[in-house]
């Protein structure tokens, strides 16, 4: 039998990190649905990062500060926000502030064809999870052989504002897959943490603060503080205009 060129070439995109992204996720549905946690070769199935949202159309991005130590003219802006001290101010640093998130390489019962995916979730559900794995009734709940399966109920109950997260573990253990050739596929194909999210420099950055800033400004305002001194670096605007900056 030929070899399958196409699943070959899906498996180096996969260790590579070069398949679509938005494939790599799941993203729970409303009602129940079972998944396993795979196991990572570090030992550590759960991955911290921070991310900016809320910045004009932008979606959300790594915090350069953050995650890499890095300077960010977002996380600087943010700083004098809070140091303005008016309640616009505040508010609007809130908003702008880095929010972390937790994420997992799951493989979703029913939907084994798809692969390891990544799972992203918040800190309700990652200290859920963290008790669990805590739990010596459970033991490694990822483990290949003797793991536990988790059933997650995601739906916003009634009056709730947002959507919630329940997770409860299964009461028998089970094995990721009966096929051990599927384990070891599972295990070499888990998406590639480092290279998944989209890594902005700080310029990059520097260029979508700029925009925003002006996006909340009248056309006076601009031309204004196009002659002031540049303290954010770039084309920054000065943060005496902070007060002016909208929702």
């Amino acid at each position: 039998m030929a070899i399958n060129m196409d699943k070959m070439k899906q498996k180096l995109e996969n260790l590579q990190g070069n398949g679509n992204k938005k494939s790599a996720f799941w993203r729970p549905q409303d009602g129940e649905q079972v998944i396993r946690i795979v196991p990572t070769p570090d030992g550590d199935p759960f991955k911290e990062y921070w991310f900016h949202y809320n910045l004009g159309n932008n979606p959300g991005f790594l915090s350069p500060k953050k995650n890499f130590g890095e300077d960010c003219p977002l996380d600087n802006y943010v700083r004098d926000l809070y140091r303005n001290g008016d309640d616009d101010s505040i508010k609007m640093a809130k908003n702008l502030s880095a929010r972390q998130r937790f994420f997992s390489p799951v493989v979703v019962r029913g939907e084994e064809d798809q692969g390891v995916r990544i799972w992203g979730f918040g800190k309700m559900a990652y200290q859920e999870l963290l008790n669990l794995v805590l739990n010596p009734d459970y033991g490694d709940i990822t483990d290949t052989d003797e793991g536990t399966d988790l059933v997650i109920k995601y739906g916003k109950p009634p009056g709730a504002q947002f959507p919630q997260t329940s997770i409860t573990p299964r009461r028998k253990t089970s094995k990721l897959f009966d096929d051990d050739e599927k384990i070891s596929e599972a295990l070499t194909t888990i998406p590639d943490f480092d290279t998944v999210f989209e890594k902005k420099s700080p310029q990059d950055v520097q260029g979508m603060l700029d925009e925003f800033i002006a996006s909340q400004l009248s056309d006076d305002d601009v031309e204004e503080v196009s002659t002031e001194s540049q303290k954010y670096g770039g084309d920054a605007i000065d943060s005496k205009f902070d007060e002016l900056m909208q929702e």
